[in-house]
């Protein structure tokens, strides 16, 4: 049997970041995560790119140009939904996570989700902490894994 895995590795792989503005404070705590992440694993600064969105709403339509334009090796999404008094939070978070994997799928590139749904503003903070306690840490290793396993499953030959 032949076992196929993803890595976390220095790579020459592209990566895009597409970050919600809304709930920012906690956006951009993911982002310094995801940064710190790909700087540890020697990913360069110049095959990251940034995009950032309104709400966590747009992520799926922004992944998903992104997605289509067949440059990146993997996209990471970042942004938090926190729940409140009205159905809106599941409304975002059932579109958001969705339509994400949708375009995945359709695409064909590993699209991460780093998105946090959280009940409390204060385990929104928790999941936004210092290196591996951080949720935009972990979604950037899923990326670097996710584009070294893609890479591994294009060489595979009969």
């Amino acid at each position: 049997m032949k076992k196929f895995f993803g890595q976390l590795k220095k790579s020459n792989c592209k990566f895009a970041v597409v970050q919600s503005k809304f709930n920012e404070f906690i956006t951009e705590n993911l982002l310094k995560g995801a940064l710190d992440c790909f700087e540890h694993w020697g990913i360069e600064e110049q095959n990251i790119h940034l995009f950032k969105v309104p709400g966590a709403f747009e992520l799926p339509v922004t992944a998903d140009k992104l997605a289509s334009l067949k440059i990146y090796d993997a996209i990471v999404c970042l942004g938090a939904v926190i729940r409140g008094d009205t159905p809106h939070f599941e409304y975002i978070s059932n579109a958001v996570s969705l339509n994400l994997a949708r375009s995945s799928i359709n695409n064909k590139v590993p699209i991460i989700f780093g998105v946090l749904t959280t009940n409390t503003l204060e385990q929104a903070i928790e999941r936004t902490g210092e290196k591996q306690n951080n949720k935009g840490w972990e979604a950037a290793e899923a990326a670097i894994e996710m584009a070294d396993l893609f890479e591994k499953i294009k060489s595979i030959k009969n």
